[in-house]
């Protein structure tokens, strides 16, 4: 698989044979974490899609998958994400179900859906771990606090 940053907030996925190829179309432009959660939607779309046409005999050496994402305003997070599949060589009658496919992908349903991410520190000395910003209840993820004595709570907003 190759992947090329096509921005700072895009990349597109093309199948290759051989190992997994990381490119940038300008030489100061480096593999972010962003870049790093689009590779990881669009590889598992990719393969999930390769898998499906290899079962119904169907060419999938054209397919490219673009994927971008926005911000949300005043935040350092994901917002939102778009998967872009460009399949040349599949007939009009078998995209519907293609897209429908796509979304089956694991990391897509676990983007979809809420997760609970928990950051726990290692040592009895270690100190109270706080969450970056509170999250409104209509957030897509669950924060808790770690604490040394190794109970789990709830984050408690400053």
């Amino acid at each position: 698989m190759k992947i090329t940053l096509t921005g700072e907030d895009s990349l597109r996925l093309v199948p290759s044979s051989g190992p997994l190829t990381i490119e940038s179309e300008s030489p100061d432009q480096s593999y972010s974490p962003f870049h790093m959660l689009g590779s990881a939607l669009g590889a598992c779309t990719l393969s999930v899609l390769q898998s499906w046409a290899a079962n119904r005999n169907i060419a999938a050496g054209d397919l490219k998958i673009d994927i971008s994402w926005t911000f949300v305003e005043g935040q350092h997070r994901v917002g939102s994400m778009n998967v872009k599949l460009d399949w040349p060589s599949l007939s009009a009658e078998v995209w519907p179900r293609a897209i429908r496919v796509a979304s089956v992908c694991g990391i897509h349903q676990t983007m979809t859906h809420p997760i609970e991410i928990t950051v726990d520190a290692v040592g009895a000395e270690a100190p109270e771990i706080e969450a970056a910003a509170p999250l409104e209840k209509s957030e897509s993820l669950s924060a808790t606090t770690s604490h040394a004595d190794g109970q789990r709570g709830p984050t408690n907003p400053p």
